[in-house]
């Protein structure tokens, strides 16, 4: 058996393969995050059986897609590793040697529980636990779920790209109808694909901060948080030429009041939703339409994905879901777009 540990860092992955002993299998070899179908293709083509897949919690981009490439792929969590640096995960290496040592130790991640499998009740404690400084924030306006009730309009929101082989086509729809969103870009895949944050910008599609890499935030450091936070900001301003976003998305929206406070610091406005088809589960492209359908309301944020693996059904569940809500009189707008202001009585 095979264990394959797949790092990152601010320039793409690394890839290390070791046997059931530890031994170092094949070479090690490094990908920018341009590259993840070569990566997906050197794990596929290992000799014999398919490797043991291994990624740590704060990589929280890749796992779907390696699973669409029909790898299996474990999840290795602090308590099997050593300490992670300031930024990046730790070494490739390191995590194949962990997960041939205690292989039993490892979460086997499921396609339509992602890379959150297993710790379902841990980010529901994390979440109810922030519940008042949550509340809190958001009656100061430095958070929301939704906009404003009272306004027959609705925000999409895309989650995880840019991923080529996904957001090219969600901009096709978006373009087709006339639509504006807004991209909450991973930094990484940001860097990596500057032509669609281009194309975002040129067709008037808004921007939010959605961190590097996808971690479980409630896991980092402070001088961690902040730097997935403002590397992320710089990569999608060079990107894409425009000012840095003035929203952040927590991945999972796991939040901690200790999360919250680190986040506040950042200056930046916290971007929830209320509209949630788990589109990224692969329910099929009716259910992500009509769930949206039934749960919108005046000024709903709908959350939904454009990478983090196969987003087909997303794609095809977009047109049923424009046409029904405009159907309904909504018009759509980006999350942070300024309420017009009502004329007052004379």
């Amino acid at each position: 058996m095979l264990y394959a540990g797949i790092a990152w860092d601010g320039d793409g992955y690394e890839v290390d393969v070791v046997d059931e002993a530890g031994r170092s299998a094949v070479p090690p070899a490094r990908f920018g995050a341009d590259r993840v179908p070569e990566l997906i293709d050197r794990l596929r083509g290992l000799p014999g059986q398919p490797p043991v897949t291994v990624v740590e919690s704060t990589n929280g981009i890749l796992d779907g897609r390696l699973m669409a490439a029909g790898l299996a792929v474990h999840r290795a969590d602090p308590h099997l590793l050593p300490p992670r640096p300031g930024f990046g995960s730790v070494p490739a290496a390191a995590i194949a040697r962990a997960a041939a040592r205690a292989p039993s130790a490892l979460a086997r991640l499921e396609r339509a529980r992602g890379t959150q499998t297993g710790r379902e009740p841990e980010l529901a404690e994390w979440i109810a636990g922030a519940a008042a400084e949550t509340a809190e924030l958001t009656a100061a306006g430095r958070c929301l779920s939704h906009r404003g009730r009272d306004r027959r309009e609705i925000a999409l929101t895309f989650d995880d790209g840019p991923q080529p082989e996904n957001t090219g086509r969600v901009l096709d729809v978006l373009e087709r109808y006339g639509v504006p969103a807004t991209f909450f870009c991973v930094g990484m895949n940001a860097r990596a694909h500057p032509d669609l944050l281009v194309r975002m910008r040129e067709q008037g599609h808004g921007f939010g901060n959605h961190t590097w890499s996808h971690p479980f935030l409630p896991e980092l450091t402070r001088p961690q948080l902040r730097e997935q936070i403002e590397r992320t900001q710089e990569a999608i301003t060079e990107a894409a030429g425009v000012p840095a976003p003035a929203l952040f998305r927590p991945p999972y929206g796991a939040r901690t009041p200790q999360v919250l406070d680190w986040i506040a610091e950042s200056g930046l406005r916290i971007a929830l939703w209320d509209v949630v088809p788990d589109d990224w589960s692969m329910p099929g492209a009716r259910t992500v339409s009509d769930l949206v359908l039934d749960q919108a309301r005046p000024g709903s944020v709908v959350l939904l994905h454009d990478g983090g693996g196969d987003r087909g059904q997303t794609v095809e569940a977009l047109p049923p879901m424009i046409e029904g809500l405009l159907e309904r009189g909504y018009h759509f707008t980006l999350v942070d777009e300024p309420t017009p202001a009502r004329a007052s009585a004379a």
